[in-house]
């Protein structure tokens, strides 16, 4: 089975990592406020009062920050995903290389 987000909404699977790709490590306190994931599917974007729509910002495969206390929790096929709006995200993390 396969889920296919409507509108603005995001399907994410949440990494748990206390260290991120780029090497940020959350603070105790924000690990409780802030968690990461995995976008795994992304609706066709918001519609605006004149009919057109606005594509989404995220893309599959993006690593995202967002409230952990934001999303719809459901399962399908076995797996644990959250269903966001995009405007719940409240950054994409970039793998960015760290030169030495």
């Amino acid at each position: 089975m396969e889920v296919r987000p409507l509108a603005d909404h995001v399907v994410v699977e949440v990494v748990s990592q206390e260290t991120m790709v780029a090497g940020i490590v959350l603070p105790d306190t924000a690990k409780d406020q802030l968690q990461k994931a995995r976008v795994v599917a992304v609706g066709s974007g918001r519609l605006l009062e004149n009919g057109t729509r606005v594509p989404l910002e995220v893309t599959t495969e993006d690593v995202v920050l967002f409230e952990a206390s934001q999303g719809t929790k459901v399962r399908v096929g076995g797996h644990d995903y959250l269903l966001l709006r995009e405007s719940d995200i409240l950054a994409v993390l970039a793998e960015t290389s760290v030169l030495a």
